[in-house]
């Protein structure tokens, strides 16, 4: 490859290792770094571009992703084998780089077709939600959900489905603490979400994780887009499965009169996540997330970037 299409991607000036574009075998000549592979380095893996003494750290992004084990020469390959980690002093220089947004004019910003909610708030789905108060239900729910498939979603086109909130929690647990309170807030906010036009909640009746109980710290009110259910009160699983159905159809009727309309992305919240982490998501997947996110922002959205490289 030419010094146009180089072998190896430099992060920072202050790296002695750079990654490798593609794999490259031994005895492979490195112009732009000016070393020879003394070995086969995969491609995404890290090349020695200058010695590093035994217990000398390892830079790449500029900054010191661990310690030398042994003697590392140019050209070597950099991975476990010859990598640890160590104790160093550390400046996080928190928001040095730093600068104010270049805001689009409010008037000029992006739209896209959004659903605004009676209570003025904008969603991106229209689904209809199915939550569990305890692990007890969650086979319930999911029964419910899954009896809604294509001839419904012809019936009820402006509606995006019908989706289970299941976990594995909510019976014998504690009675308050961080878990239950955790638990509680995390299903008001699914109940509450923009993105569900309204929720049936159901309990198993004698779970931890009362509906009543969630329902007065979640600030939630029973209505018609917000209806509650137990197996033990309507009389078991195939009972509560055909009475579930028949309320979340009685709903849809409901949500399918919810229409999308051009709204302004800065109604968006937005988390990001790399997907996985590999060898090239720091130089790839996670710059391309952070580019995102800028035009986001820019636009008035809001955004959370989950790994730090992605900042």
């Amino acid at each position: 490859m030419g010094q146009n299409n180089p072998l190896t991607i430099r992060l920072n000036p202050l790296d002695n290792v750079v990654v490798a574009r593609v794999e490259l075998p031994a005895g492979t000549e490195v112009p732009e770094e000016g070393v020879t592979c003394r070995r086969q380095i995969p491609p995404g893996h890290k090349l020695c571009t200058a010695a590093i003494g035994p217990g000398a750290p390892v830079r790449k992004y500029g900054q010191i992703i661990g310690f030398a084990t042994s003697e590392i020469f140019p050209g070597e390959h950099v991975h476990t084998h010859n990598l640890g980690m160590g104790d160093f002093a550390r400046d996080y220089a928190i928001g040095v780089k730093a600068r104010p947004t270049d805001y689009v004019h409010e008037a000029a910003r992006a739209t896209f077709q959004g659903i605004v909610r009676p209570d003025g708030r904008v969603a991106t789905r229209n689904y209809m939600g199915v939550l569990c108060t305890a692990n007890c239900s969650t086979s319930v729910a999911r029964h419910i959900a899954d009896s809604f498939g294509n001839r419904e979603r012809a019936e009820f086109p402006n509606v995006d489905g019908v989706v289970p909130v299941c976990h594995g929690s909510g019976c014998a647990m504690a009675a308050g603490g961080q878990g239950f309170e955790g638990l509680q807030r995390t299903l008001a906010g699914y109940a509450r979400h923009p993105n569900f036009a309204g929720a049936l909640i159901i309990g198993l009746g004698c779970e931890v994780n009362q509906i009543d109980s969630l329902l007065k710290s979640g600030d939630l009110k029973r209505g018609p887009l917000l209806q509650t259910m137990t197996i033990q009160d309507i009389g078991g699983t195939s009972a509560t499965i055909r009475e579930g159905v028949s309320r979340i159809r009685e709903m849809l009727l409901e949500a399918n009169r919810m229409e999308r309309r051009p709204v302004s992305v800065s109604h968006l919240i937005l988390g990001l996540e790399c997907g996985g982490s590999d060898a090239y998501s720091g130089i790839t997947a996670n710059p391309a997330l952070g580019c995102a996110v800028d035009l986001l922002v820019r636009h008035g959205g809001t955004a959370v970037l989950s790994e730090t490289p992605e900042i």
